[in-house]
């Protein structure tokens, strides 16, 4: 596993691993990777098989081993940046599920960020995501 596959991997893990990957998380995901290299520059066979191999891990292996194959690829700045985007998906809908926060617990103790890191960018991942002006 290369770390663009490491990178998107870690995406993947994040939006499956509620057991649902419905079309609008994936929609967020491949939005999330075409914003950063060399994504955007992949074209659609390339990305395609790209995700094909990565869902045929996530099948055989389950999001866990999904991350535990991938998180050591990256860098320290890169495991934090996949860390961030992690988050962002997994609040994307506005609420943090057990498997959700399992996700997350378990993909910081794989990387090199420190956890007070970590728990930052939970905290601001909250606070993007609540709904402030809900009466």
């Amino acid at each position: 596993m290369n770390s663009s596959e490491a990178f998107a991997a870690i995406g993947l893990a994040a939006v499956a691993c509620d057991g649902a990957l419905d079309g609008e998380e994936a929609a967020l995901l491949r939005q999330q990777l075409e914003l950063r290299s060399p994504y955007g520059n992949l074209g659609e066979a390339v990305m395609g098989a790209m995700f094909d191999g990565l869902l045929g891990r996530l099948r055989s292996g389950g999001w866990e081993q999904l991350l535990v194959e991938a998180a050591p690829v990256l860098s320290e700045p890169q495991q934090e940046t996949a860390f961030a985007m992690a988050a962002l998906l997994v609040y994307a809908n506005r609420s943090l599920k057990p498997v959700e926060q399992a996700m997350l617990q378990r993909l910081g103790e794989l990387i090199s960020v420190p956890a007070e890191r970590c728990s930052q960018i939970l905290d601001v991942m909250a606070v993007l995501h609540r709904d402030s002006l809900r009466a």
